[in-house]
């Protein structure tokens, strides 16, 4: 079962592909997704990383949490359920 990863205080350079292989160290990624402001087009500083197995995802967290990557500190945590929006229309 795939287990998803917030992954925060990421430099703004950081593109999906390099996320991907920061994690892939420790298994088999499934996905990884920096999130882009629409406004500036540029990275808000955290993604999500999709691991392909628990024992993988845990693995990374303890691996890279705190860990430095373009030197900032990563913030690697097992990602919460997204919450429901309100429909604005």
């Amino acid at each position: 079962m795939e287990k998803k990863l917030y992954v925060g205080n990421l430099p703004f350079s950081v593109n999906d592909a390099s996320l991907s292989e920061q994690f892939a160290a420790f298994g088999e990624v499934a996905s990884a997704k920096v999130i882009i402001d629409r406004e500036t087009n540029r990275s808000k500083g955290f993604g999500f990383v999709e691991m392909t197995t628990a024992e993988s995802a845990q693995a990374a967290i303890e691996g890279l949490n705190g860990a430095d990557f373009g030197g900032r500190q990563m913030k690697v945590t097992e990602a919460k359920p997204q919450k429901p929006r309100d429909s604005r229309w």
